[in-house]
């Protein structure tokens, strides 16, 4: 028995389906029944295929099955669905298939070509940092040369992976975690997990010698510290300062008459100069404290004390102005005794010298104590090695560009070496002395000034030396990120406090903001000027410095001030050009220019006094009692009900007609109310003065009763107060 397909288009037959309906017992039972029952079954199996026919023809002893299809199908008799499923994922992977469908490669794919693609150069992500319970921008952890891996990441608080992580991407190379790592690269990887760092130099070693001592003069304003200086240098430095008063931070190296040098710091006594009064603390050896013979302590002076105090210096007091009649050194002394400093004359180890800066008394006893505290610290530092510098001063020159002026405390400072100042970062040009002379390199306890510096930095930075320009710029752009981060998280802190106490004050008086642009000569002045004018704050104005640098004013600062609407204030700064004083008029911007910290203080204390809205307060213009009371009876309907007149007498101040009236029965208030009729001698007035007789209505009030008192209210705007005390220091009152 042959079975054969006829098509339209050829031998095609579509038996998937036919097959997958027929069962496998009926194509066995057809195979054995005779050709007429396996017909039968195979029409029944087939008829449900649309344009199927079957027949069957008898040629000889065969007997023949024809399928007549009216389309087109594929031969594929022996596959199923999930046969061809599986043939077309096969055939979509790329693998060869033979006629029958088997897989020739199975096993074995096929090479693709590999494009060539351009690198894509990825941005650096950094790992993800735990965050403790402390605020990272609030820890600090000392880090030293030589440093391994593993130490560092146990003081940072992070994995050993981390900081691994993070020292391959800085550029340095390290085969195991217990490499020895250098104090910048130590930095860096600090930096970027987010803690503060504090650099621990070791003198193992090194050549350690003896050095001067750094004595830093401090005191309340107009003690004499300046003069006391003068005295010892035979110069006369006071009568330079404006106003007679020390503005500035400054160093000198004092040759004494025995052959020692001692280096002398000499701070400002205005309260407005605090951070330098600080800074010069924490930079010296011996802090000297000035105490006038007439003056007693004051608030300054108890200021020193504490500076001194929390920088842990020894102190020597040296009692000045001894020479006026009303000297009173021992009032002096039980005073400091009094406010916790244990004198020498009382059993503790603090001199205390009797010096006239005018007549030059007890000079020498005053270097003698001086020498003798030095000694007994045995002061010494290492000369050779990479240097370790502080920042007292840094100003901007017009010719010369940023410059620092810094004490060295170790190591040996040398022209050409690249050096990192705070955020900024530079190779030394040139190093000169105090007396402007070029120097080749600066040894410890010398104050310097050092010129080659990309930038401006802050006073109180330190010093570093590194071996290479860039990893001056490494460091540099490293400290620049985290100052901004922690200006910024800073700011984020503070801000919550902020919207609070705003909407406390808005509650209760409106507050106007007073912009400002601060320039000056030198970086601690503007810094301090900055602190003084912040200080100025109060519950109606708020004082925001938009802007603070140094050098003179520019035409920028006048573009700034006009966008912003701010008030330009120079300090200890030369007039601006004619040009920029013209621009800034048509621009209606304020300059204000001034060079005692006095007169600066007070004017713009005065300025943001006017700015302020003030606060609106009822007062008492004037008083009348009532002597009679008058009844018009039997009015019109035009000109309204009866109405009740009260005679009085003005016996305080004015009444007016437009101000409200308030009447007092036996001291407590009956009503309040507005004056509809004023009258004096049968004429409308609208005021009238003490001692005269009028009448007056009061709106919707007819209870009078002679014996009564009116008074008349008024709302007076109440402006808030510049107070300054003697010490310097000021705020406004509101």
């Amino acid at each position: 028995m042959a079975w054969r397909a006829v098509g339209k288009k050829g031998i095609r037959a579509n038996l998937t389906q036919a097959l997958t309906v027929a069962s496998r017992d009926t194509l066995l039972s057809t195979s054995k029944c005779s050709s007429e029952n396996a017909t039968k079954a195979l029409s029944t199996s087939f008829r449900h295929l649309q344009g199927f026919r079957f027949n069957s023809v008898i040629s000889g002893a065969n007997e023949d099955f024809y399928f007549l299809v009216s389309r087109c199908s594929i031969r594929c008799f022996h596959a199923s669905p999930t046969l061809l499923a599986r043939r077309k994922e096969d055939a979509s992977l790329g693998l060869k298939i033979s006629e029958r469908g088997k897989v020739l490669n199975k096993g074995k794919f096929s090479k693709r070509k590999k494009e060539a693609k351009p690198p894509v150069e990825t941005p650096y992500l950094p790992p993800k940092l735990k965050k403790g319970a402390k605020s990272s921008s609030d820890k600090t952890i000392e880090i030293f040369e030589g440093m391994t891996v593993v130490e560092l990441a146990k003081r940072c608080g992070e994995s050993i992976a981390t900081v691994q992580h993070i020292i391959a991407n800085v550029g340095e190379k390290i085969d195991s975690e217990f490499d020895p790592l250098s104090i910048d690269i130590a930095e860096l990887v600090a930096m970027e997990i987010g803690v503060n760092v504090c650099r621990l130099h070791s003198d193992d070693g090194a050549q350690v010698v003896g050095r001067s001592p750094v004595v830093t003069v401090m005191g309340h304003v107009d003690h004499g510290k300046t003069s006391l200086l003068d005295a010892l240098r035979q110069t006369s430095l006071a009568a330079k300062e404006a106003g007679g008063i020390t503005q500035h931070l400054g160093a000198f190296v004092v040759g004494m008459q025995s052959g020692a040098s001692i280096t002398f710091l000499d701070t400002p006594g205005h309260a407005a100069f605090s951070a330098m009064r600080a800074r010069g603390a924490a930079v010296t050896d011996i802090v000297v404290l000035v105490v006038a013979a007439d003056d007693g302590v004051m608030p300054q002076t108890l200021e020193a004390m504490s500076h001194a105090k929390a920088a842990n210096v020894p102190v020597v007091v040296a009692v000045n102005k001894c020479d006026k009649p009303d000297a009173n050194p021992e009032r002096v002394r039980v005073q400091l005794a009094t406010e916790g400093l244990s004198l020498e004359e009382m059993g503790g180890d603090v001199q205390v010298v009797e010096v006239s800066a005018v007549n030059k008394v007890g000079l020498d006893k005053l270097e003698d104590a001086l020498l003798l505290q030095a000694e007994l610290m045995d002061l010494k530092a290492r000369i050779d090695g990479p240097a370790q510098a502080y920042v007292v001063e840094a100003r901007l020159d017009k010719g010369r560009g940023p410059l620092a002026t810094a004490i060295v405390k170790a190591g040996t400072l040398v022209c050409g070496q690249h050096v990192v100042v705070g955020a900024e970062w530079g190779r030394i040009r040139s190093i000169r002395d105090m007396a402007r002379k070029v120097i080749a390199q600066a040894r410890p306890a010398m104050p310097v000034e050092i010129e080659g510096l990309k930038g401006l930095p802050m006073a109180g930075d330190d010093i570093v030396v590194v071996e290479s320009e860039e990893r001056a710029r490494m460091l540099s752009e490293g400290r620049k990120k985290k100052f901004e981060k922690d200006r910024l998280t800073k700011l984020e802190e503070e801000r919550p406090k902020t919207s609070e106490s705003e909407e406390e004050e808005e509650t209760k008086t409106e507050r106007v903001e007073v912009p400002m642009i601060v320039k000056a000569d030198v970086q601690g002045t503007v810094q301090a000027v900055t602190d003084a004018v912040k200080n100025l704050n109060s519950s109606q104005v708020f004082v925001k410095v938009i802007h603070a640098g140094v050098g003179p004013l520019s035409q920028s600062d006048i573009d700034m001030a006009k966008a912003c609407g701010a008030c330009v204030v120079g300090f200890n700064v030369r007039d601006p050009p004619s040009s920029i004083a013209q621009a800034a008029t048509q621009a209606k911007v304020k300059i204000k220019l001034h060079r005692v910290i006095y007169h600066l203080l007070e004017d713009i204390g005065n300025f943001i006094v006017e700015k302020a809205p003030g606060t609106l307060e009822t007062q008492v213009a004037g008083e009348a009692q009532v002597l009679n009371i008058f009844e018009l009876k039997g009015r019109s309907k035009a000109k309204g009900d009866d109405v009740k007149i009260a005679g009085c007498r003005v016996i305080d101040g004015r009444v007016t007609k437009s101000s409200t009236l308030r009447l007092l029965r036996s001291g407590e208030v009956v009503f309040e109310g507005s004056c509809t009729s004023l009258k004096r001698e049968k004429q409308d007035v609208e005021a009238v003065g003490k001692g005269s007789d009028c009448g007056l209505v009061i709106k919707d009030f007819f209870d009078f009763q002679v014996g009564d008192v009116i008074q008349c209210l008024v709302q007076v705007n109440r402006k808030p107060k510049f107070v300054s005390s003697e010490s310097g220091a000021v705020r406004i009152e509101c």
